[in-house]
């Protein structure tokens, strides 16, 4: 097997994925996007022990994504609301729901529906912002930006 190379291609996917790829990370940002920001109300809905959602939510606030404000002097407590940074993250959470829906899942069996302003169930596509057409791979072209790299890898031995 051959080792993992010193210096990985830059890639924004990455760095987003060491923020919010760890395991319940998602789900905590779900959760206080639909309004569940306390954290007995996390724990019973994600499920993660204690311990390690205290550490994402710590990670999550240091990363700008989350916010805690205080809802309880005596005794001190917290809860979480997403900042704009959170919010902009809550299309990839419908895009993800809408895969799994149609991959995983048979019609019948969806746990929730989210729906839109206009009153119609939220099916998210990802579209073009200069000729809104809908995003297909075939239509897509990659164009690297970091010095020493193509798309099939890098241009010299890293």
């Amino acid at each position: 097997m051959a080792a993992a190379p010193k210096n990985p291609r830059p890639c924004s996917i990455a760095d987003a994925l060491a923020l919010v790829g760890e395991k319940y990370s998602l789900l905590v940002l779900r959760e206080v996007c639909l309004g569940n920001g306390r954290f007995d109300q996390l724990v019973r809905n994600i499920g993660a022990p204690r311990d390690i959602l205290a550490t994402r939510l710590r990670r999550l606030v240091d990363a700008g994504i989350l916010t805690r404000q205080p809802y309880s002097e005596r005794p001190q407590r917290f809860e979480y609301r997403p900042t704009r940074a959170g919010l902009e993250l809550e299309p990839v959470l419908m895009t993800l729901m809408e895969w799994g829906d149609r991959h995983l899942r048979a019609d019948d069996d969806r746990p929730m529906v989210i729906e839109h302003a206009c009153g119609s169930e939220l099916v998210p596509q990802v579209t073009c912002r200069a000729c809104g057409d809908t995003v297909r791979h075939e239509d897509l072209t990659a164009h690297p930006q970091a010095p020493g790299w193509t798309v099939a890898g890098p241009t010299v031995a890293q």
